[in-house]
């Protein structure tokens, strides 16, 4: 994990928000590599989850909704975990998450004097308007799903879809977590991808298996080790009180096995919290058999930051070339920040270089690397998962060809220039090995 976290500084993936400063406890900032890799990873649910299906559709809402809203949900009242406090040294902890080998440095001995177990709300509150009241009072949003429900009868309208079909949504979420840890797998600020399918009460078991298949199978689609990802299901005793069954995609961090996302049949729970408190009904009366009802919901729900963390812990890899030692990301081609990069054998090339980077980058994220020996800048572009070395040598002035180097094999092959566009597009789109 050290050598992940240091790997992504390094090299532009992830940095501590506020650094400078200190940092902020929580909150990371990703940096021109992490930034691609994020997008791409986004990229590629919203592909899958709604554009290759005529049942979805997308949402961008607000990251503050009417307090109301919390309040029908259950996060005002229930939204908690217990919290101590060290007397002497201040720190804050959850009971069950109290490190014996974190010393307090205000004692002697280095134990903790802690006080009794509290309620603490994890929803971060804000105000809106002038004055700070009781009426001003307002929550940055603790998940993304609860303005889909909202909107849940405005969409349907709008995009004239009926039950079985979903709405999909990326957006930013914040919890005041006690304990942010493990890098970028438990932070204050983070990004879901979620989609809640509307399905009528007799179908939703039988969606709520189809989507636990699509879900595992992205996961392995975009480069994850198929043998790290395991399925949980929750036990009775552990399902929210709604829930009428609940898996969780588990995935072998570097710090132990942990939930990377989770698939749920949230039953009619949530629309009909919405219908008491705000008095607006929203079920649904089917046109044809006149069958009126409140649509079951399913859920598929995962972190971005948590899934990009899962992808940099499948492909960071230590191995020799040449007898020499080289750190490399195997990360998929479809998700990898770039996707080729253009090295040219010598500075003289440059100019040359720049019809074959311009068409690339109409279709591609393509780097240019001029600096350092051509082995220096292999070695560069394996640690941060550029698949495909291209490299415009003296010989390709005569026979219009470069040569492209893959970089999990290191092996080299001669491709003309013409046929560089639909070289990468087959290969960035194949599957994985």
């Amino acid at each position: 994990m050290e050598k992940i976290v240091a790997l992504c500084a390094n090299r532009g993936f992830i940095y501590p928000s506020s650094e400078i400063y200190g940092g902020i406890n929580g909150f990371w900032d990703y940096g021109p590599l992490g930034t691609e890799l994020r997008n791409n990873i986004k990229a590629e649910w919203w592909q899958l989850m709604v554009r290759e299906r005529d049942d979805v559709v997308g949402l961008d809402s607000s990251i503050i909704a009417n307090p109301q809203t919390w309040v029908a949900s259950g996060h005002v009242a229930h939204f908690h975990d217990p919290m101590v406090d060290c007397k002497l040294c201040k720190k804050r902890f959850r009971p069950d998450q109290v490190d014996p080998s974190d010393r307090c440095a205000e004692n002697e001995s280095g134990t903790h004097d802690l006080t009794e177990p509290r309620q603490f709300n994890l929803m971060l509150q804000t105000s809106i308007g002038a004055t700070e009241d009781k009426a001003s009072i307002a929550y940055l949003r603790a998940e993304t799903c609860q303005s889909i429900f909202l909107d849940f009868k405005r969409v349907m309208q709008s995009s004239r879809k009926k039950p079985p079909f979903g709405i999909a949504q990326i957006g930013k979420a914040f919890r005041n977590e006690i304990n942010p840890r493990n890098f970028i797998f438990r932070s204050r600020e983070f990004e879901q991808m979620e989609m809640e399918f509307f399905t009528p009460p007799a179908e939703a078991m039988d969606w709520f298996e189809r989507w636990r298949a699509v879900r595992m199978e992205w996961h392995k689609s975009i480069g994850l080790d198929p043998t790290r990802l395991h399925w949980r299901e929750h036990a009775e005793n552990e399902r929210a009180h709604y829930a009428a069954a609940a898996y969780d995609i588990e995935f072998d961090f570097p710090f132990g096995r942990h939930e990377l996302e989770g698939v749920h049949n949230r039953t009619d729970f949530d629309l009909k919290a919405h219908t008491e408190h705000s008095g607006k009904d929203m079920s649904y009366t089917n046109a044809e058999t006149k069958e009126r009802y409140t649509p079951y919901v399913v859920e598929t729900s995962v972190g971005v930051d948590r899934c990009l963390l899962a992808a940099l812990a499948s492909a960071y890899v230590e191995d020799e070339v040449g007898g020499d030692a080289r750190t490399l990301l195997k990360l998929h081609p479809k998700i990898a920040p770039f996707k080729a990069a253009v090295l040219p054998l010598s500075k003289k090339l440059s100019e040359s270089c720049q019809p074959i980077l311009k068409a690339l980058r109409t279709r591609f994220n393509i780097d240019f690397d001029v600096s350092g020996s051509i082995g220096k800048r292999y070695r560069r572009h394996d640690e941060i998962g550029t698949p495909f070395c291209i490299t415009y040598d003296f010989e390709s002035e005569e026979d219009h060809k470069v040569t492209i180097r893959d970089r999990d094999t290191t092996t080299q092959q001669r491709v003309p220039i013409d046929g560089l566009l639909e070289y990468l597009a087959t290969a960035i789109s194949g599957d994985v090995g």
